[in-house]
């Protein structure tokens, strides 16, 4: 029995469906796990600040030398601790010829004490008073057996605050005095005293006086301010620029510290770099075999971490025969290496514990891998991320104990500059010169604080929970 419908088909029912309008999808291309780690390092504006920060140190160390042609060694005796400038306009005088002073004939009586001496009745500069020297001379003093010379950058206060003692001159009669010691371009007040003997008497004369920067023709010649032709005395030329300052040796402060940096840097980078290194080798052995190899392993580990730093980088600096006053570059990189790995060993041996159990690792070793394939090959490139943030926190912790040990003056030691030993020099002079010490702790503060933020971004980067948010 057949069961008809009563339908009788068209052509038009074997035609192709109408294809149905969809919504539009939003689709992204498959980012692999370290482009997605830069992809969400980038939308951090802290770790990407960080990251051009400590990419600028690093060009500043290796192309700074060939922009700031200036030697880090060399001495401007003229200058020293000068705040930053951007080039001092100076006077080009002659060299210095000896000053014959001034000496006058008065009456060989002596004054019966001290208290009776007079003040100078004036008191004149000899010259045009610069940097390179100030002279000047007063009127004799009568019962005076001598003069006491004082110079202030105050205005004196009274007879017990004339200021910084110069020098006495022995003689009545000898009523001028040349001033050379460490002079600046700024206002000094000179003061003469009479003598009776040693005993200085109870009033004084002021000359206040501001002085020019000056250079003699010769320095300048030797340093290629000026050409043999091309100078004349009483001309004004333009000294070379101290951005950053000078120190107390005159030397400029910002070459120190490009040279400085490549010390710190090199330090800083190196040890951490071969220090994890080491502890990803051994971190990785012993999570891998686990039992009684990772126990006997670790314990050691916990042993290094018990052994005091400081106490090893005297004893090695004693075993390499280096003395007080020689650097110690060497033993600080030996101490740093051969205690520094237990933290990084520790954090990979963890990882390890966890990744041996996952299902792709059974399956390589269900395949006949051997233990250095499993290791190297699926073990350590999935802990790299997590090593590679260890290693950015441990670059400022070892920046931070060289610029500490040669601070103290364990480290690296003059002339070779660092910037914990500009900071070790820069203490001495920190109130009347504050730069040379600012200076170099604020590059200290702003690298420690760079890396510091970009190890905190790349935790977040890097970390599998977040991939794809």
């Amino acid at each position: 029995m057949s069961v008809s419908s009563g339908y009788q088909p068209v052509a038009a029912d074997f035609l192709p469906l109408a294809q149905a309008a969809t919504g539009a999808q939003i689709s992204r291309p498959s980012l692999s796990y370290w482009q997605d780690a830069w992809r969400r390092l980038k939308q951090n504006p802290r770790a990407m600040l960080s990251l051009l920060v400590v990419a600028f140190m690093i060009a500043g160390t290796l192309v700074g030398p060939l922009l700031w042609r200036v030697n880090p060694a060399h001495q401007v005796l003229d200058q020293i601790s000068q705040g930053p400038n951007l080039g001092m306009s100076a006077l080009l005088v002659d060299d210095y010829v000896p000053w014959a002073g001034r000496t006058v004939t008065v009456s060989p009586t002596r004054a019966a004490t001290a208290a009776d001496l007079a003040a100078p009745s004036a008191i004149t500069v000899h010259g045009q008073p610069t940097t390179e020297a100030v002279r000047f001379h007063w009127t004799p003093v009568a019962g005076a057996t001598g003069y006491a010379i004082y110079r202030h950058e105050l205005p004196p206060g009274g007879s017990f605050d004339l200021g910084l003692p110069l020098g006495e001159v022995e003689g009545a009669g000898t009523v001028s005095f040349e001033d050379r010691l460490g002079l600046e371009s700024r206002r000094y007040f000179y003061s003469v005293v009479p003598l009776l003997g040693h005993e200085e008497g109870p009033t004084y004369i002021t000359l206040e006086q501001q002085l020019r920067q000056a250079i003699a023709i010769s320095e300048a010649r030797y340093r290629g301010l000026v050409t043999e032709q091309g100078a004349a005395i009483g001309e004004d030329i333009r000294l070379v620029a101290h951005p950053l300052g000078t120190d107390y040796l005159g030397r400029d402060i910002l070459a120190r510290i490009i040279q400085g940096a490549r010390t710190s840097l090199f330090i800083g980078v190196t040890a951490p770099f071969l220090y994890v290194l080491f502890g990803l080798c051994y971190g990785g052995v012993s999570g891998y075999f686990g039992g009684r190899i990772d126990n006997a392993m670790m314990r050691f580990a916990d042993f290094v971490i018990a052994l005091p730093f400081l106490l090893f980088m005297i004893l090695f600096k004693v075993a390499f025969g280096i003395g007080p006053g020689e650097s110690g570059v060497m033993p600080m990189l030996i101490a740093l290496i051969l205690l520094g790995w237990p933290a990084s060993a520790r954090l990979v041996r963890g990882q390890v514990l966890q990744i041996r159990e996952e299902a792709y690792i059974q399956a390589a070793r269900m395949m006949g891998a051997g233990t250095r394939y499993l290791i190297f090959r699926h073990m350590v490139p999935n802990v790299m991320g997590v090593l590679l943030v260890a290693l950015t926190f441990a670059v400022p912790s070892a920046i931070f104990t060289e610029a500490f040990l040669s601070f103290i003056g364990m480290g690296v030691v003059p002339p070779t500059p660092s910037w914990g030993s500009m900071c070790n020099d820069g203490i001495r002079t920190m109130l009347a010169h504050p730069h040379e010490l600012i200076v170099p702790a604020v590059f200290i503060s702003i690298t420690v604080l760079a890396f510091n933020l970009l190890g905190d971004g790349l935790r977040d980067a890097l970390d599998a929970r977040l991939r794809s948010r």
